[in-house]
């Protein structure tokens, strides 16, 4: 249902954006548009990614590329800060941003991250409210300028909170704006379901991030009696240039034991994860660092059991005891803990599809709409 208050427009600024991108803040963002857009509202997303560097049917009326930035993608953080604050072109970037929100009649501004949305730069433009979605608590350098600048901070759990006390930030007066799913795709029936417990494949999917952990996962694979699928790509920003190519030259190695393993590089189309995540028997989250965990949410939105460590969000995400999405493992029973838990919820059926159902129920408080309603709420 539309919202009842005018209808606004909303920009939001992700240097890194491009449609179907691996990575969770792009998939955030565009799943929050998305459903402010079924609110009746307007929605931009700014980019720094030229067009040649987007696929051409990503490229549509509600993304809008901001030229000055001047960076290549992939980019580590050092190189867009030095490229957003060297010769004045801060000022420049700073004045081409207000310009575009005059032009589109921007009410409010969403800076997707400090450094990568571009938060440190965030301009005062009249009748524009500035808002910081702090996704990860980024570094001070670019954090306190973005502090400064901003209305409203949010964030898309109790975990970035914590977080950021834990680095002498108050943020008792931010809020958190769950991210949410971008698709509402249909799960398996209970048949379908068994059928997969009994022989479908135990899937991994994750951008080619450290804290994504998929070597050591590989590493310590042994589940040889069915398939196991690992889809991986680059993200628009990385820890250290080519770091994301290394880490995925050094995947097969640490899969040549595993039988059944295949890995693909290059990851999936946004429209394409859930129903991946939905043929899958179950799905692996092996991330050592998660402060939301979309992939398990996408997982369980389809009725997919997850297993995943006991770090960050994902305990809050996937649930404990009953009612609990899927399997919740001590991070210090390692990646072999991964394994066995795996391979215990597929060999027992009723447990399997008591949490395939929780599972699915649990993602609901995640649709586009209930979230984009809460965004509302919060920035106002």
């Amino acid at each position: 249902m539309p919202d009842a208050i005018q209808p606004l427009t909303v920009a939001f600024v992700l240097a890194s954006y491009t449609p179907d991108a691996p990575a969770g803040m792009e998939r955030a963002t565009a799943a929050l548009a998305h459903g402010l857009r079924r609110l009746g509202h307007r929605t931009l997303i700014i980019t720094a990614t030229e067009p040649d560097q987007a696929t051409d049917e990503g490229m549509d009326e509600d993304l809008v590329v901001l030229g000055s930035v001047g960076v290549t993608f992939p980019a580590d953080d050092d190189e867009l800060r030095e490229a957003i604050s060297t010769h004045g072109q801060d000022e420049i970037i700073a004045a081409d941003m207000r310009a575009l929100y005059r032009r589109h009649g921007v009410d409010i501004a969403v800076y997707v991250d400090a450094l990568w949305g571009l938060g440190r730069l965030a301009p005062a433009c009249d009748g524009v409210r500035t808002v910081l979605a702090m996704h990860v608590v980024g570094h001070d350098q670019d954090l306190v300028p973005a502090l400064e600048r901003a209305d409203v901070v949010v964030a898309p759990s109790a975990t970035v909170l914590g977080h950021a006390h834990d680095r002498s930030y108050d943020g008792t007066c931010w809020r958190i704006v769950s991210n949410a799913l971008l698709d509402e795709h249909s799960a398996p029936d209970a048949r379908r379901r068994e059928v997969l417990r009994q022989g479908g494949p135990v899937r991994v999917l994750a951008r080619l991030g450290p804290e994504k952990n998929v070597r050591a996962l590989l590493d310590a694979g042994r589940l040889v009696d069915r398939g196991i699928e690992v889809v991986l790509a680059e993200a628009g920003f990385e820890h250290a240039a080519g770091a994301q190519a290394t880490e995925y030259r050094r995947c097969p190695h640490s899969a040549a034991h595993l039988l059944m393993c295949s890995i693909h590089h290059g990851g999936l189309p946004w429209d394409q994860v859930q129903p991946w995540l939905a043929d899958a028997a179950v799905v692996v989250v092996p991330s050592t660092k998660e402060t939301f965990g979309l992939v398990a949410l996408e997982a369980m939105s389809v009725g997919t059991p997850v297993v995943a460590f006991d770090v960050d969000n994902l305990p809050a995400l996937i649930g404990t005891g009953d009612g609990a999405g899927g399997v919740v493992v001590p991070r210090a029973h390692g990646e072999f803990g991964l394994w066995d838990a795996a391979e215990a919820l597929l060999d027992d059926p009723i447990r399997y599809a008591a949490l395939s159902r929780a599972a699915y129920y649990r993602s609901r408080d995640y649709l586009p709409t209930t979230v984009a309603h809460d965004f509302l709420k919060a920035v106002r």
